[in-house]
């Protein structure tokens, strides 16, 4: 598998703002070595963006869906794209 870097970003839809849940998606990233931020929407979505190599950011994916995180995640929308190395750090915005 490649370990070139990739852009995910993910719209999170439930109820995960205001329960630690970018939080928490920062605690998994910077686990697993990603630099992004997570940002809540007016609309209650959550948006995370995450560069790193695909195995790890469908680590992070997985775990997104998964049911551990705080909160309840109903929904994740994906999308990948090259990485554009414009970022450092996980940001909770």
């Amino acid at each position: 598998m490649s370990t070139e870097p990739v852009r995910l970003s993910a719209w999170v839809h439930g109820y995960v703002q205001g329960v630690g849940f970018r939080w928490w998606t920062r605690s998994r990233a910077l686990e697993l070595g990603l630099v992004g931020f997570a940002r809540n929407h007016a609309d209650g979505r959550v948006h995370v963006v995450a560069e790193g190599p695909r195995t790890v950011e469908e680590k992070l994916l997985e775990l997104l869906r998964s049911g551990d995180a705080p909160g309840r995640v109903d929904l994740v929308v994906e999308s990948w794209e090259s990485a554009r190395g414009d970022m450092t750090g996980f940001e909770e915005r």
